[in-house]
Order: structure tokens, then sequence, then C-alpha cells
């Protein structure tokens, strides 16, 4: 325990599903968090979750953002900045997922799931980056799929921007150098989250009977990964990718 005490989050997407496990593990790690949503909707969700962050001991900010603008991007750290002092650990986590086959896919919902989920992460990373490398400390850990390996019919655009999360990692890792800030991904597989609301029983069952497990990922068991990601054990962990999938794939 403590892994993370004294640490400052921040991460995106933290109203629900995995984004909020990992709030609440790195609180329960020692961390203060800041956790962002999109919108007044999952307002009252950020919420909930900054108070059990408070109630495991750590300071909170809850954020309002879009991770695609580069504008309320960098509102959103300089908030943080001013709350907590400085971001030592971002969590690039923000997303959504819809389906689609590539012939019938609109070219906004082609690009609006880049700019979340590829653009959120550049963008995100490049406000935090600078702090980092002045104070030599950082952790960054981004969130792809493990789609990025194996891909998935009709979710060209989803897998696209993953594996674009996983390149972007690796290049960024190669400018870090020696400095003791760190960039990883975390690759989950299907994973029981609202990620998976309207799938029909037999998409799900499909999915399910194709995972070694057996059975799809609770998020308690994913966040580990990020736990470890984010401490000083990870160190030496860099451009690498981290994929609890039931055995679905093997990187």
């Amino acid at each position: 325990m403590n892994r993370l005490a004294g640490r400052f989050a921040l991460i995106t997407g933290a109203s629900s599903g995995i984004g909020a496990g990992v709030a609440v593990a790195f609180a329960a790690e020692g961390a203060s968090v800041a956790v962002n949503h999109p919108d007044e909707a999952t307002r009252a969700a950020a919420e909930a979750v900054a108070d059990q962050v408070r109630t495991l001991g750590g300071q909170a900010l809850v954020i309002r953002a879009d991770v695609a603008s580069e504008d309320q991007v960098a509102a959103m750290v300089a908030q943080v900045e001013g709350a907590f002092g400085r971001v030592d650990i971002l969590v690039n986590n923000a997303g959504f997922a819809t389906r689609g086959p590539v012939e019938e896919l609109p070219l906004r919902r082609w690009e609006r799931m880049l700019a979340v989920h590829l653009t959120g992460t550049f963008l995100c990373t490049r406000a935090v980056l600078s702090g980092m490398y002045e104070r030599d400390y950082g952790r960054i850990v981004n969130t792809a799929s493990q789609l990025a390996y194996r891909g998935g019919a009709e979710r060209s655009h989803y897998v696209a921007a993953k594996a674009g999360i996983i390149g972007f990692t690796r290049s960024l890792a190669l400018e870090i150098g020696a400095r003791n800030v760190t960039a990883n991904c975390v690759a989950p597989g299907a994973t029981e989250t609202p990620i998976l609301n309207g799938a029909s029983t037999q998409f799900l069952d499909e999915l399910r009977a194709s995972i070694p497990r057996g059975r799809f990922a609770t998020v308690e068991e994913i966040v580990p990964a990020y736990i470890y990601l984010a401490s000083d054990e990870a160190r030496h962990m860099l451009g690498q990718t981290v994929s609890p999938n039931g055995g679905d794939v093997f990187l």
C-alpha cells in the first residue's frame, strides 16, 4: 500500500468504468486525484468518484473537459496544477466505443473517435510533459486495447485509434531518454464496463467464448496494471504495453 503516497494524478474519462476504478485505486495507494469527465450528464458520477477519493484520504478535484479540445485541455491542466501544484501521473483513459462497417461509417464518427482517443492522448500528454521534464519526474499511462493487436469487425475507427495510442506511446518513450519520466500503455481485454452496454447478447456470448479465461474481466482485475505503471516499481518500464486480457491476445 501507499505506492503512490504524495503523488498527484490526473485521470481522464474517470467518471465511470476503468477510469473510475483507477481513480479510487490510486487514492487507496495514497494519491490525490483530478477526476475528468466530458459533459454535464457525467458530472454526478464524477462527483461520486471524487467523494470516494476523499473518503480514502486523498484530495479530489472534478473537472469537466473535452479532451479533444486543445483549449479545454490547457484549461484543465492549468486548473489541476493550480489546485495540486503539479501533475505527477497522467492517465489518458477518456474514450467511448461505437460500431459500424467501414462502407457505412460516417466521416464524422471516424473523426470523433480518433479525436477523443488519439488526439486527446496527445493533447493531455503535451500539456503535462514540460512540467514533468522540468521536475524530472512523471508517469504517463495510456489506455489502449487488445483490439489494437487483433482487430475488430465493425470497429475500424476504434481499433485505429487504439493502435495509434500504442505507436504514439512508443515514439514518446524514445524521446524521454534518461529522464525519470515514463510512458506506457495498458491494453485491457473485454471488461465489464459501460462500454459494452448496448451490445447484443449474441455478440457478448461470442466475445466471451473467444477468451481463454472464459469470461470478461472486472474493473478490479484491470486497475493493478495502472497502479504498477504509475508507481516507482515501474521506473524501468518505458514504451511498453501491459495487457490484462484473460489470454485473449499474447503480445
